[in-house]
């Protein structure tokens, strides 16, 4: 087993990764909003549908699909 040291682009990197969800989630509700705002619909996921989301508030179901699966926070997948 080596002991080799991060260097600072990959602590650079593990920064902003882990800045990533916070700065998303941001990014997505600004979105939500400029489109709400720009008197758009909005197509969102809730439980077990996908819901269309218009600027008035009312919700109309498009799809059922199956809810998501549970994820903890740091859990890592790979793909194959």
């Amino acid at each position: 087993m080596s002991n080799v040291q991060p260097t600072p682009d990959d602590q650079q990197f593990e920064q902003l990764e882990s800045n990533f969800p916070l700065l998303s989630g941001v990014a997505f509700s600004n979105a939500y909003d400029q489109a709400v705002h720009a008197g758009l619909s909005v197509v969102v996921s809730d439980g077990e549908a996908i819901f269309e989301v218009f600027p008035d508030g009312h919700r109309k179901k498009v799809k059922t699909i199956t809810p998501p699966s549970p994820a903890e926070p740091g859990q890592k997948f790979t793909m194959p």
